[in-house]
């Protein structure tokens, strides 16, 4: 017989069926048990006898019976499924499944982040767990879908790179043959180079980290949601750009996703009209009226600053997103382009969320000779950016772009309390799936 999905059934009630998936739950009332049964469309409630009373919870079965109406007073309204179950009258164990290590029932997943991550091929099973991945789904393919209606081309880049992108010693080192090369802190360099290929370009790329911190907000490793475009008139073409992006996430989500914004009792962020922008000094100035903490001199926004700007766009724009401008030229990548009114401070930005930096972004510098001055200037050596150079040796136009964070705009959208409750997999400086610090003990 061929296999019907649990979300199938509603359409064929009187009907013989069968069904395969895992065991989400079961329940006994007397002689007569019940099973959840999960797969990839919903759940659906069995019912039988004493062969049911005999699986264990992730049990993989294929079951055989027939649907019908559930009696009134049983009818669960929070299930697609709810009004009917399916009498099973064959039971076949596919796969049998050990003993849970804690208990997967329940609307939560009551665990420490570590067990959440030591048993992740598990925790992922669980639906609040599973809907956390259907909203970020969600976020990449509005993306994708967004920028190729603007005339974006996705393209895909190495994340193995022979110089460093961005400076600084937060890099990793691997060895490449008998050669020494890097892991990628972002794909910005290709995409500036396919720009002069494709004019408008976007991808997907794992960016690397090597920061010997363990906070909320930061990984190892991240997703990186990035664009780039040429032919532009200044950097707030590329502002415009990022918030056609994000309302059009935002959209998507609010149509695809209302079930997981539910299990999370989550809403999306509150916008105005158009999301307010402010200078990085005109922001620090407003913080140390607001707070009297004085961090006017200095060359980014502190985390606490980012939390209450966020706070006072809030107030003021009803807008829980804003656009931090004009961040000092020393403190931004070589490539980004100096503001020709005043160079010490630069065309870029930041979109900052809920407290925490979503997007950033800029106008990049276009000239040859420049970028070639400012890789002195950074420390660098021009031969070591020898492919990206020569991109702009034979013409480039003016342009820029923008990266978002996969995993922090999920965690943002879902109020998630650790960013690696969003990542399937995560990566920081204890953990490559296993916990380090258990290797090194055993």
């Amino acid at each position: 017989m061929e296999r019907t999905l649990a979300a199938e059934t509603i359409k064929k009630i009187g009907k013989k069926v069968r069904l395969c998936g895992w065991v989400n739950a079961r329940r006994a009332h007397g002689k007569l048990v019940f099973v959840d049964l999960r797969d990839r469309s919903g759940i659906i409630q069995l019912v039988g006898e004493k062969k049911l009373g005999k699986l264990r919870i992730s049990d993989v079965i294929d079951v055989q019976g027939k649907v019908r109406k559930r009696p009134a007073n049983l009818v669960n309204p929070k299930l697609l499924t709810g009004k009917i179950e399916a009498e099973v009258k064959k039971l076949k164990i596919l796969s049998a499944a050990q003993d849970l290590p804690f208990d997967t029932g329940g609307e939560d997943l009551k665990v420490s982040l570590p067990t959440l991550f030591d048993y992740r091929a598990l925790s992922l099973r669980h639906p609040k767990v599973r809907a956390i991945f259907k909203v970020q789904e969600t976020i990449i393919t509005a993306f994708r879908e967004i920028l190729k209606k603007e005339g974006f081309t996705e393209i895909q880049v190495p994340t193995i790179v022979p110089s460093v992108t961005e400076g600084g010693a937060q890099v990793f080192k691997i060895k490449y043959f008998d050669k020494e090369a890097f892991l990628a802190q972002s794909p910005q360099l290709y995409k500036q180079i396919m720009v002069g290929v494709f004019e408008r370009v976007f991808t997907l790329a794992h960016a690397y980290r090597a920061e010997p911190s363990i906070t909320t907000r930061h990984m190892t490793e991240y997703l990186g949601l990035d664009a780039e475009m040429g032919f532009i008139d200044s950097f707030e073409e590329i502002i415009e750009m990022v918030e056609k992006v994000v309302r059009f996430i935002f959209q998507k989500i609010a149509e695809e996703r209302k079930e997981e914004l539910k299990l999370f009792k989550a809403t999306l962020p509150k916008l105005s009209q158009k999301i307010p922008r402010l200078k990085m000094r005109e922001a620090q100035e407003i913080i140390y009226r607001r707070t009297g903490r004085d961090n006017r001199k200095e060359s980014d926004l502190e985390p606490e600053d980012e939390r209450e700007i966020c706070r006072w766009a809030l107030e003021k724009y009803g807008s829980e997103l804003i656009f931090i401008t004009h961040y000092p030229t020393k403190k931004r990548p070589f490539y980004t382009y100096p503001d020709p009114k005043d160079p010490e401070y630069t065309c870029s930005f930041d979109l900052l969320g809920r407290g925490v930096e979503w997007v950033t972004g800029g106008q990049r510098i276009n000239d040859y000779q420049t970028l070639v001055d400012h890789i002195k200037k950074w420390g660098n050596k021009p031969e070591d950016f020898e492919l990206y150079l020569q991109a702009f040796k034979y013409g480039m136009p003016p342009e820029g772009g923008f990266c978002l964070g996969a995993e922090r705009m999920t965690m943002q959208v879902l109020g998630l309390e650790n960013i690696r409750e969003a990542s399937l997999f995560p990566r920081d400086m204890e953990r490559i799936d296993v916990r380090l610090a258990k290797i090194k003990k055993s």
